[in-house]
């Protein structure tokens, strides 16, 4: 048999299992913990900032990019409400997967349930892409 699955939520697997010839797990559905008062205001300063950046990646993207561009399409706009779905906004999971990290390092961002820490980690990474020589090639 053949299952075919579209991931819809982040989710962190407690146990693993087989049932009739499938693997099966007990999950926990991860969600973003909300901000609110002076701590939102800064986290929308630093989603701004993050956006800003991923903007110019987008932008000054190579031919490898441009290839995962065609893949994964275009960078999302931003929405509104930053805190709106209990994942964060969908650039940042667009982000995360045309950037040239490793999977282990993708999957440590996935699971990051506070939005700062994670637009905090992807700033970061975007810092040191557009501020490398190689980018531009």
């Amino acid at each position: 048999s053949l299952v075919d699955t579209i991931g819809k939520r982040r989710f962190r697997v407690l146990r693993r299992g087989h049932r009739d010839g499938y693997h099966t797990a007990d999950v926990e559905y991860l969600e973003d913990e909300k901000m609110e008062g002076e701590e939102q205001t800064e986290l929308q300063n630093l989603h701004d900032c993050t956006y800003e950046l991923t903007q110019r990646f987008y932008e000054h993207g190579g031919r490898t990019f441009r290839q995962l561009v065609m893949h994964h399409g275009p960078l999302p706009e931003k929405e509104e409400d930053i805190q709106a779905s209990p994942d964060g906004p969908v650039w940042c999971w667009w982000l995360i997967s045309v950037l040239p990290l490793d999977l282990t390092h993708k999957l440590t961002i996935f699971s990051e349930t506070s939005l700062k820490a994670r637009l905090t980690q992807l700033k970061h990474i975007l810092n040191i892409i557009l501020e490398s020589r190689d980018y531009s090639n």
